[in-house]
């Protein structure tokens, strides 16, 4: 079960959540077959509960949504992007420590 903090993105959404948000932004591109991706997943949610209201913290299925897959290069997953202004300026791939991923969410703060 996801944490109540993490955001689930899909193409309908996607512009407004993180097309317009104030806050940094970390879009976890997953899926349920994804071994790395539902190991990841837990962490994913400690973060998203632990940055509430200085970070916003999403996830894509990749098999939901290919479109947006598709739109930001994404051919390995898990995929972690980072996004500031409504644009990406950072991604990660693959599981990563938890310091990693807070490291370059909290940098663009």
């Amino acid at each position: 079960m996801a944490s109540p903090n993490v955001i689930i993105l899909s193409d309908s959404n996607f512009d407004a959540e993180v097309g317009k948000a104030t806050l940094p932004v970390l879009v976890d591109f997953w899926a349920p077959w994804c071994g790395p991706c539902v190991q990841l997943s837990p962490l994913i949610d400690e973060i998203a509960n632990e940055r509430a209201g200085k970070a916003i913290v999403a996830k894509v299925n990749v098999d939901e949504s290919p479109a947006l897959a598709g739109k930001f290069r994404v051919n390995s997953i898990p995929a972690l992007l980072f996004f500031k202004g409504g644009q990406p300026v950072g991604q990660l791939i693959g599981r990563q420590p938890k310091a990693e991923i807070l490291s370059k969410l909290d940098g663009l703060a």
